[in-house]
């Protein structure tokens, strides 16, 4: 495993730690629904009627020349006519009237299929315009969190923003607990109380919340096979998707180093490289059977972020941050998704790690005052451009 090592962003106090990540998802939130400005309408260049109608005039006016004077060479309509007899000058009048006719009826298929043109074109424009239009109305931002600490992080700081477009967000849980919803160990059932019910819906709208299905706690296998369809369900069929990927995949870590319940000592579960959700039995602590998106889902998504805090958790960052080779899940994690990835922590979880740290660049509003001008730390900071 190489030492590649995350963007790590540190603050003082952990309510600077929400207001950074609630300013991170807001950035990817944007990123995801943005408008493009690539698209261009494809419209086919008509050429001028006039230019079209004496083109042909010329063609058909020199055919009648030409049958009608075969020994004549005939340049261009312009070509002086002989007049010297009867026939010839009847001949030009029939000519003429000929031709008239003629540039009439090509006048009129030109207008004709130009018309005709010009209408598949505009039909081609508004189908074009109306794809985008629905193409954009299909965007949605797609997130997975994890339980723990994480919920209160966010309780602090999304529901203080007015810029989040709820109605837009598709929302999965990275995993869960096997317990009905209304424990306290249910990360739907906290994520509900803290966060999903305190949305003022009528002004926001409301996310679309995809939980496992509360009747099948009793059967993990038969639970993380039902909540894998549902993935498959909101990312497309399986046939076309190899694994799902999330705009945002926001994780915590707790001090024996386990990221949603993939745990440091289930081997198997970390080498799992098919299935997009496992059974977990047997945990080692909190409620023994959970449900968890694999190692390959979380490193296939367009960023990950993970947040951590308090001074228990210490031991276990120093380890993923200077000690790769261990194999932590929040190493392999680092390693997958390397370039993707962010730490969000305050420095208590920092504390005697030695580490690189980033100034945390604010996106969506402007530097909070408290974190600009209460950061001192002894470890060397680099400003995240």
């Amino acid at each position: 495993m190489t030492t590649n090592l995350p963007k790590i962003y540190a603050f003082p106090e952990l309510h600077e730690v929400a207001i950074a990540v609630a300013d991170y998802v807001v950035y990817a939130q944007n990123h995801a629904l943005r408008k493009s400005n690539d698209s261009k309408d494809n419209l086919t260049t008509t050429p001028a009627l006039s230019n079209v109608t004496s083109q042909n005039n010329l063609n058909q006016i020199n055919n009648n020349y030409t049958n009608i004077f075969p020994n004549s060479t005939v340049t261009n309509a312009l070509t002086p006519i002989p007049t010297t007899t009867t026939s010839t000058i009847g001949a030009q009048n029939n000519l003429n009237n000929s031709s008239s006719k003629d540039s009439l009826k090509s006048a009129k298929s030109t207008k004709s299929n130009k018309s005709s043109r010009s209408v598949k074109n505009n039909n081609n424009s508004s189908n074009s315009k109306s794809k985008l239009k629905k193409k954009e109305k299909e965007k949605r931002f797609k997130i997975a969190l994890s339980g723990g600490s994480l919920i209160q992080v966010l309780h602090e700081g999304l529901l203080k923003r007015t810029d989040i477009q709820w109605d837009k967000w598709d929302i999965y849980f990275a995993d869960e607990r096997l317990v009905p919803f209304d424990s306290v160990d249910s990360n739907y059932g906290q994520a509900k109380r803290k966060i999903f019910d305190l949305i003022d819906s009528e002004k926001f709208g409301k996310p679309n919340i995809y939980h496992i299905d509360e009747s099948l706690i009793n059967n993990p296998q038969e639970c993380a096979d039902n909540y894998e369809k549902t993935l498959i369900k909101g990312f497309a069929g399986r046939d076309s998707v190899k694994l799902p990927m999330f705009d945002l995949f926001l994780l915590g870590c707790a001090p024996d180093g386990h990221i949603a319940s993939l745990f440091p000592n289930f081997q198997e579960n970390l080498r799992e490289k098919f299935a997009w959700v496992i059974p977990v039995e047997g945990a080692p602590s909190g409620p023994t059977n959970r449900i968890s998106l694999t190692i390959p889902v979380i490193c296939h998504s367009h960023r990950v972020a993970f947040v951590v805090e308090g001074s228990t958790k210490a031991p276990v960052v120093r380890i993923i941050m200077e000690r790769p080779e261990k194999g932590l899940p929040s190493s392999i994690v680092n390693e997958g998704a390397s370039g993707r990835v962010s730490w969000f922590v305050d420095d208590e979880a920092l504390n005697d790690v030695f580490v690189t740290k980033r100034r945390y660049k604010f996106r969506s509003i402007q530097e909070p005052p408290t974190t600009a001008n209460t950061r001192n730390s002894p470890s060397p900071t680099l400003n995240d451009s």
